[in-house]
C-alpha cells in the first residue's frame, strides 16, 4: 500500500492504515449481494507516527468517527468501485488530519460599545411602547 502525504513533513506509512473490503449497504441490485465494493478504513491515532501535538488535537476533537480507543474508523461505500471507495476513504482521512493541523486564533474578549448598548435599550423601549398601545383603554 502507498504512503499517505498529509503535509510536506508528515507522511503516514501505508502499514499504519488498515483497509478492509466490505459489502456495501443500500440499493444496488445483485451487485451489492455479490461484490464487496465498500471500504472500512481503520487508523490507530495513539499508535501512529503523527506528532504528539497532532495526536492530542485529533483525540480531543468531537468527531463521531473517532472511537473511545482512539481509532479513526471511516466507512466508504458511495460508489460501485472498490478502488474509488478506497481513494475516497483515504481522502477523508487526509482531510480529517489536515483540519486538525489548523490552529484557531484565540478569541479576544470584547464588549459592546456604548452606542450599541444605548441603541439596543432604545429599541426595547420602542417595542414596549408598541405593546403598551395594544392594551385595553381603562376609564
Amino acid at each position: 500500500m502507498t504512503d499517505l502525504q498529509i503535509s510536506d513533513d508528515i507522511i503516514i506509512s501505508g502499514k499504519q492504515i488498515e483497509i478492509t473490503a466490505i459489502r456495501s449497504q443500500g440499493a444496488g441490485g445483485q451487485n451489492v449481494n455479490k461484490v464487496s465494493t465498500g471500504i472500512h478504513l481503520r487508523f490507530d491515532i495513539p499508535g501512529s507516527s503523527l506528532p504528539d501535538e497532532l495526536k492530542q488535537r485529533l483525540l480531543q476533537s468531537s468527531d463521531h468517527r473517532i472511537n473511545k480507543d482512539g481509532a479513526i474508523i471511516i466507512k466508504s461505500q458511495q460508489t460501485r468501485s472498490q478502488e474509488q471507495n478506497r481513494l475516497n476513504a483515504l481522502d477523508l482521512l487526509q482531510t480529517m488530519i489536515q483540519s486538525a493541523m489548523i490552529t484557531q486564533k484565540p478569541r479576544k474578549k470584547s464588549r459592546p460599545s456604548r452606542s450599541s448598548m444605548e441603541k439596543r435599550i432604545g429599541q426595547k423601549k420602542q417595542r414596549g411602547r408598541v405593546k403598551e398601545l395594544r392594551q385595553k383603554v381603562t376609564d
